[in-house]
């Protein structure tokens, strides 16, 4: 038995290079192709969130109790991005 799995090991180990170096590039590939889909979501949500008006609105109030006077429970979240009660604020000064 013993015979057997040395000659098998004897057999196998000119393939073993080869293999461990293609499963090595492998692994490097499919983590260098995880980290760009993440890149690229995070880009897309990023563009997304930037869409959010809040912060320009005049009924924004900046305080983390209450977001917004009007619509307290969609500030600052996607649902706000087409907000019907945006207003600009005409004189940051006054806000």
């Amino acid at each position: 038995m013993l015979e057997l799995i040395s000659f098998l090991l004897h057999g196998i180990q000119p393939l073993l290079v080869p293999i461990c170096f293609v499963v090595a590039w492998t692994v490097i590939i499919l983590v260098v192709f995880s980290l760009c889909a993440v890149a690229r979501d995070s880009v897309t949500i990023a563009k997304q969130m930037h869409q959010i008006p809040c912060t320009g609105c005049q009924f924004f109030t900046d305080n983390y109790r209450l977001k917004c006077t009007v619509r307290p429970s969609i500030a600052n979240t996607e649902e706000a991005i087409n907000c019907s009660d945006y207003q600009p604020k005409t004189n940051p000064y006054l806000y």
